[in-house]
C-alpha cells in the first residue's frame, strides 16, 4: 500500500505564502500522476496542481500564476509553494498519486487557512 504523508499546512495571511510537502513511502517515479487537491467546506474536491512522470505540470485557474508544484526525486516528495493566499484558498488539500487524475493513493490532509 502507498503512503503519502502530508506536512506544512496551517495558518497563512492573505497575500502570504506556505508550502506544503508530500512524502510517499515509493518511488514518485513509479507514479504517472502526483497531485494536490483541495477540498473547501461544502464544495467539491478539486485538483489544484499537479505533475506527471514526465514532469509536466497542471493547473487549476484559479492558482496559476500563484501556485507551483515541484517535486525532488531522489527525496520521493512532491511540493506546492502557494504564494499570494488569499482567503478563498482556505480548505484542506490532499497530496494524491497514481496512474490517472486523480490517483487511486491519497493522504491524509492538511488544512490550510488563509485569514487577517
Amino acid at each position: 500500500q502507498v503512503q503519502l504523508v502530508e506536512s506544512g499546512g496551517g495558518l497563512g495571511q492573505p497575500g502570504g505564502s506556505l508550502r506544503l510537502s508530500c512524502a510517499a513511502s515509493i518511488s514518485i517515479y513509479s507514479l504517472n500522476t502526483m497531485g494536490w487537491y483541495r477540498q473547501a467546506p461544502g464544495k467539491e474536491r478539486e485538483l489544484v496542481a499537479g505533475i506527471s512522470r514526465g514532469g509536466v505540470t497542471r493547473y487549476a485557474d484559479s492558482v496559476k500564476g500563484r501556485f507551483t508544484i515541484s517535486r525532488d526525486i531522489a527525496k520521493s516528495s512532491v511540493y506546492l509553494q502557494m504564494n499570494s493566499l488569499k482567503p478563498e484558498d482556505t480548505a484542506v488539500y490532499y497530496c494524491n498519486g497514481g496512474r490517472d487524475w486523480p490517483g487511486d493513493y491519497w493522504g491524509q490532509g492538511t488544512q490550510v487557512t488563509v485569514s487577517s
